[in-house]
């Protein structure tokens, strides 16, 4: 190859680890033409290539002395078109965040433990939640109603393409239910292809050996970081779940028959051992060295990837037999159990709170969670509450293109009484924003004239607007707080208002309620499906839905094994074996330069490596959220015990600004409005952004959460953490 590309190891090499949005290698390197030394099209190990030949000057790369690296990993969250199918599946994903928000007191190992199944019981009914809306939109409305003798699709030509299966089998009711279980069924195959697919290329990457100096601490044990069997088993019990869920849609109506009745205790005994397995501790244990499962929790996986399939496989067999005319009634006997799976659900979450709220208690010390350590259930609520919005919004849209009410199509009072809700939330959204623009105001206000020494009473108020708005971020958790409060206290005022019959959700304000809810939310599932085409074919929209890949699947699949899969399982490995790579003997050294999401993997990473090695390693953050918000929510693993190690393993340098709405202090503040320049305990360095100008000169553009590197302070940090001289 013409050029020059420095491809040798020894030396100083600056690692930089990107941060959200899959940037680009040129980006990360901060230079046009970067060339992949190693990896593969998802992730790789980047250079600067120089197409004139070896350039001087000290910035440039020198074989055996210095060099700038850049670990490209964005492919994993924003690089393949299956990206746009993981959409739906934020309410997994918010589950398996929930199980690292929760409190992890030393002596509350029981109660945590029991909280973790909950959690995981929780987790499988959101699965139950997505596929069962699935399953009644198709079973139901389709085949139950609409495609019966006389129905809607019998009658309007505009539903030709479902009027066969009415002509043929009008009268002949599992037949149809039969032929419309298949859409159901096809969404959990493609969930099933794509956590495998996921599995097979992330989560079974292993973890390079050595010593564990900080085991004591849960971000420190390799095991986190290798989810193989656990991911494999959790799987196989939730498919199980999923199918035996849809099998019961078919056979319950027809449980007067034997074959009937048959099919149903089988599909219900199916459903009662994955919630058992569930429960168990050892389902989703993560291993560590020389530790093996039970070998009868595998045998017993296996038994029930095997039967959960053969039980269904049953239940279309004979019902497209013939079970018989069914149980009479409007809308598909036996939704009941979905009724009764929402109660459930409320109830383990009940339980949950319950269980956190002892925790939170019982760690009571130095750190101060968010939302009171409460994080791990308000994140439950949430993604009950998206899966619930997602599940209704695909049965309005199903009952609108049948006709709706007019022509037949009929939906219970709980699911009209839900879309009361929305309207609510939104309102809601509406005042939050209201409230923070005002407290914005507020802000500013009080640091223009802080700011007026340094910025001049000419740029003081537009740095303390932007000052004041990046603040905002620290507002969080008062936001998921009010959002969630004002969804549970609706949700009670409704389901007493059902229970007790006071109204009903027809005409009035309550119809009106209802009718803007309902279309509220086929608004928002055509968005999400015109999101998610749009996905398919754009790279720099992919890029930018991968910003919340890239938050919620930094955690491993711990509770919900059909979720985006997670990156750091791959990332962490790779890691580990580069650095290993780069830092052979002590006349080597890499700095690890990681910004934004990149600082929390180098973290973490920085903890996996061996002692021998850590002597030749240096960190560098930047725009890092490890105090503002992964020591906030996720206080077990990056609270001050996880980062005071980190500290003590690398000498460790971190930039933050105060127009960073993501970044900030790890340890103290040692910015002009916080303890001065004096304060700090040789971690935390202070950017000014924008930058002061000279007077009489324009206010410089502010980088907010960008090009650090950029900054003076940058090359300052990078040449005090260089040990190696050559």
């Amino acid at each position: 190859m013409d050029g020059f590309l420095d491809e040798t190891c020894g030396g100083v090499t600056e690692l930089r680890v990107h941060g959200v949005a899959g940037t680009p290698p040129e980006g990360t390197l901060n230079h046009p033409h970067p060339r992949r030394v190693t990896g593969d099209g998802v992730t790789g190990f980047h250079r600067r290539w120089w197409p004139g030949g070896r350039p001087s000057g000290g910035d440039a790369d020198v074989p055996e002395a210095r060099r700038r690296e850049a670990y490209a990993w964005g492919g994993l969250t924003s690089g393949g078109r299956a990206i746009a199918l993981w959409l739906p599946l934020l309410p997994f994903s918010l589950a398996n965040l929930s199980f690292f928000m929760v409190p992890r007191p030393p002596r509350g190992t029981r109660l945590r433990r029991a909280t973790e199944a909950a959690q995981r019981l929780f987790a499988l009914l959101l699965t139950g939640t997505l596929v069962g809306a699935v399953t009644r939109a198709a079973v139901d409305l389709v085949g139950w109603q609409c495609t019966a003798a006389g129905g809607a699709c019998v009658r309007d030509p505009g539903l030709g393409w479902l009027h066969w299966l009415g002509a043929w089998w009008g009268d002949e009711p599992s037949k149809r239910l039969a032929i419309a279980a298949l859409a159901p069924v096809l969404v959990v195959v493609l969930l099933w292809w794509l956590a495998r697919r996921t599995w097979e290329r992330d989560e079974r990457t292993p973890i390079p050996a050595g010593d564990a100096p900080h085991a004591d601490l849960p971000l420190a044990q390799p095991r986190l970081w290798h989810g193989g069997a656990p991911v494999w088993r959790l799987r196989i019990v939730h498919v199980a779940f999923a199918f035996a869920s849809i099998g019961l849609a078919v056979s319950v109506p027809f449980a007067a028959t034997p074959r009937g009745l048959a099919l149903t205790v089988a599909n219900a005994g199916v459903l009662a051992v994955a919630v058992v397995l569930v429960l168990l501790p050892w389902i989703a244990r993560r291993l560590g060295p020389g530790e093996r499962a039970p070998w009868w929790l595998t045998y017993a996986c296996r038994g029930l990837g095997v039967a959960a399939p053969l039980v269904f496989a049953a239940t279309i067999v004979l019902a497209l037999a013939g079970l018989g005319p069914g149980a009479p009634g409007r809308g598909l006997p036996g939704v009941g159990f979905g009724a009764f799976q929402f109660l459930l659900m409320v109830g383990v979450g009940l339980f949950i709170l319950l269980t956190i709220g002892v925790l939170a208690r019982m760690d009571r010390g130095v750190e101060r969670p968010a939302l009171g350590g409460l994080a791990g259930w308000f994140a439950l609520m949430i993604a009950a509450g998206a899966a619930n919005v997602m599940g209704l919004g695909l049965l309005f849209w199903t009952a609108t293109y049948l006709g709706g009410p007019d022509h037949g199509i009929f939906l219970d009072d709980p699911v009209w009484w839900t879309a009361t809700l929305v309207p609510l939330l939104l309102l809601g959204v509406l005042v939050l924003a209201a409230v923070l623009r005002l407290i914005h105001r507020a802000e500013t206000r009080r640091l223009t004239p802080r700011l007026t020494h340094y910025y001049g009473q000419r740029h003081s108020g537009v740095v303390a607007g932007q000052w004041a708005l990046a603040a905002l971020t620290d507002r969080a958790g008062l936001v998921l707080a009010v959002l969630t409060g004002i969804g549970l206290a609706g949700f009670a005022a409704v389901t007493v208002i059902h229970r007790f019959h006071l109204i009903a959700p027809v005409g009035g304000v309550a119809g009106l309620l209802a009718v803007t809810g309902s279309w509220a939310m086929v608004a928002a599932v055509a968005g999400l499906v015109l999101l998610g085409r749009r996905t398919y074919t754009d790279p720099r929209l992919r890029r930018t839905i991968g910003i919340l890949w890239d938050i919620c699947t930094f955690w491993p699949r711990a509770v919900h094994p059909l979720a985006p899969p997670c990156y750091t399982e791959r990332v962490i490995p790779e890691l580990i074996t580069r650095v290993g790579r780069l830092a052979r003997t002590d006349r080597d050294q890499v700095i690890l330069s990681g910004h934004s999401q990149g600082s929390v993997i180098a973290a973490a990473l920085v903890l996996q490596l061996d002692p021998s090695l850590r002597r030749r390693v240096g960190l560098l953050t930047h725009g890092s959220p490890l105090r503002r918000l992964y020591a906030a929510f996720f206080p077990a693993y990056f609270g001050t015990p996880a980062l005071a190690a980190v500290r003590d393993a690398v000498p460790w340098h971190n930039l933050y600004r105060l127009s960073d709405p993501i970044g900030g202090p790890v340890f103290r503040r040692v910015d002009p409005l916080g303890e001065g320049p004096g304060g700090g305990d040789g971690v935390d360095r202070f950017c000014w952004d924008p930058p002061r100008p000279r007077p009489g000169q324009p206010l410089p553009e502010a980088r907010w959460h960008c090009d650090y590197w950029l900054d003076p302070p940058y090359g300052e940090a990078l040449d005090r953490l260089i040990k190696v001289k050559r």
